[in-house]
């Protein structure tokens, strides 16, 4: 569904990513782990298609179809959904009225019907129904922004789901409902691409059905099973990176 193919993305006209290749299979659960200044994020947002990332090489082909030059919109109008590490906040637009639009735009809702469904589908992930009559993250701990982000996928149902590190600055709860609800969009068919650092997140996740890579200066450096996350764990990354060198 998702191929990325010899992928070079620099920013501010710093080289981050050389030669990435990534092949994400329909329903497939991929994790990508590396050090902080890896690329990690870069790659999700290159996906995603931020335009401060400019792509010097290499394609981004979704279900078949080159993406490269699309546009953000463009491509979550595809299926393609990124949840921010850092979710900005916006004065003055209330979170129930983003979502009812977005629900109109995406699936052709009428106003009354998604606010059913986003009060639904919010209590599942503990928020009240005044809680959405607040603006979009403004005073919400990093908790409440990730669990936002969550909420907005659960709504959409993308076929393409990127987490750019949802287990940064969340608290334990939050990390438990987060990792039930990242499950629960998985076993509905989205295919999900998992960025971390810390593996915290993947012991609340099934490893047997992870696809984890290691990145390091840009690049993939190996793939392996769940298996690989414990190692990382045990020894860090500098086994896998002198390993990879031999």
């Amino acid at each position: 569904m998702l191929k990325v193919e010899n992928l070079h993305v620099s920013v501010d006209n710093k080289k981050i990513l050389d030669g990435v290749n990534l092949e994400v299979l329909p329903g497939e659960f991929h994790v990508v782990m590396g050090p902080n200044g890896s690329g990690k994020s870069t790659l999700a947002l290159t996906i995603a298609g931020h335009p401060r990332y400019s792509v010097d090489e290499g394609k981004i082909i979704f279900k078949g179809e080159d993406i490269t030059e699309l546009g953000p919109d463009e491509r979550a109008k595809r299926g393609i959904m990124l949840a921010f590490q850092h979710p900005h906040e916006v004065e003055g637009v209330k979170i129930i009225e983003f979502l009812q639009q977005v629900l109109a735009e995406l699936k052709g809702l009428d106003p009354v019907e998604a606010y059913d469904l986003i009060v639904e589908k919010a209590k599942e992930l503990w928020f009240r129904e005044e809680d959405l009559h607040r603006y979009v993250n403004v005073g919400f701990s990093g908790g409440e922004r990730k669990r936002l982000e969550l909420l907005q996928a659960l709504l959409i149902e993308p076929r393409l789901l990127i987490l750019d590190e949802p287990d940064s600055g969340v608290d334990v709860d939050s990390l438990s409902v987060i990792s039930r609800k990242i499950e629960e969009l998985h076993r509905k068919g989205t295919a999900i691409l998992l960025i971390t650092h810390y593996g915290r997140i993947l012991g609340h996740l099934d490893r047997e059905s992870l696809k984890v890579h290691v990145m390091k200066d840009g690049r993939i450096v190996k793939t392996g099973s769940g298996e690989l996350v414990d190692r990382i764990e045990s020894e860090g990354f500098g086994g896998i990176f002198e390993e990879v060198r031999e």
